[in-house]
């Protein structure tokens, strides 16, 4: 079945891709058809929007296994485009797609179009300086950052169709004999709605109660930049912000000490509200802020949390 075709091991994120699928819908007037490992989301999937589900079946309990009989049933099926969740899986899967299909593939896009019979895309350059914009032609793959796009939302009942696909493990020459799972402390700040970060500008751990006191008082996340997490290790790595670490679209975004360098704005520049709270106004953070606050985080953040809490 040609057309625009989704695929994520994560069915919130293969919500996400279809908002950005029904945009193409528009243009290309294809049906959109995903691929799910999930039997149970599939009705929500057609409710948001798809025309038809395909649930992939097989033995192997790693999704990325399953890529060479996706490429083969991708390529009976004429598809002119896959787009997929951006996740470290799914840009495996992708990779290998790609490469049994001999088709184009674009990562971390920020945007997809279709023009010119091409699939047209944008993405981050050279550490997030610039936006390189790039035209794929069909069929073309294109992976997708979790959150670029929100959810697609509930249509109500529609006349999707949905279909078990049954598929072979493709390759049995790896076997995982033991997984050691990330534990992870406190919430995933990613799909955090206000975040405080905290930066160099902080003077001691000890300080980190100053934090800890704004963000209970605006109902926030902590974060931090790579060297409070990675230097310093003051706060776990999962709380960094940055091109190399958590990207974040929260409501309110609340930086401290912060200079505000390219590698770390990346990670916040998608913030619907940014403040910035530095001593230094020439602070690049400033260019980037909505709101800036030149002043001691150590004057500053207490008054701030005194007003919060009112």
């Amino acid at each position: 079945m040609p057309g625009i075709w989704i695929y994520s091991e994560d069915s919130a994120i293969a919500r996400q891709l279809l908002t950005a699928g029904l945009d193409l819908k528009k243009t290309m007037n294809q049906p959109i058809v995903v691929l799910t490992l999930s039997a149970e989301d599939s009705q929500a999937l057609i409710s948001a929007g798809a025309d038809k589900v395909c649930i992939v079946k097989g033995t192997n309990p790693w999704p990325e296994s399953y890529a060479n009989a996706v490429a083969e049933l991708l390529d009976k099926e004429a598809v002119n485009v896959l787009l997929v969740g951006g996740t470290m899986r799914g840009k495996d899967f992708a990779a290998k797609v790609a490469a049994s299909l001999k088709a184009g593939l674009v990562t971390d896009a920020l945007s997809v179009a279709y023009a010119g019979d091409a699939i047209e895309t944008t993405r981050l350059v050279y550490g997030g300086v610039a936006v390189r914009t790039e035209a794929v032609a069909l069929p073309a793959l294109v992976t997708i950052p979790p959150r670029t796009f929100a959810e697609a939302a509930d249509q109500g009942a529609g006349p999707g169709e949905v279909v078990s696909v049954e598929v072979a493990n493709d390759d049995e020459r790896v076997s995982v004999t033991n997984v050691c799972p990330i534990v992870r402390q406190g919430a995933d700040i990613a799909a955090a709605d206000r975040v405080v970060c905290v930066g160099r500008g902080l003077n001691k751990k000890e300080d980190l109660a100053l934090v800890e006191a704004l963000a209970a008082a605006v109902g926030a996340e902590i974060g931090c930049t790579r060297g409070i997490s990675e230097d310093y290790h003051w706060l776990p790595n999962e709380r960094y912000i940055g091109i190399s670490g958590q990207k974040v679209k929260p409501e309110l975004y609340i930086g401290m000490g912060i200079s505000g360098q390219v590698q770390h704005v990346v990670g916040v520049r998608d913030s619907k509200i940014i403040v910035a709270i530095d001593t230094n106004e020439k602070a690049p953070f400033f260019e980037a802020a909505d709101y800036g606050i030149v002043g001691d985080l150590y004057e500053v953040v207490p008054l701030l949390t005194k007003a919060m809490q009112k």
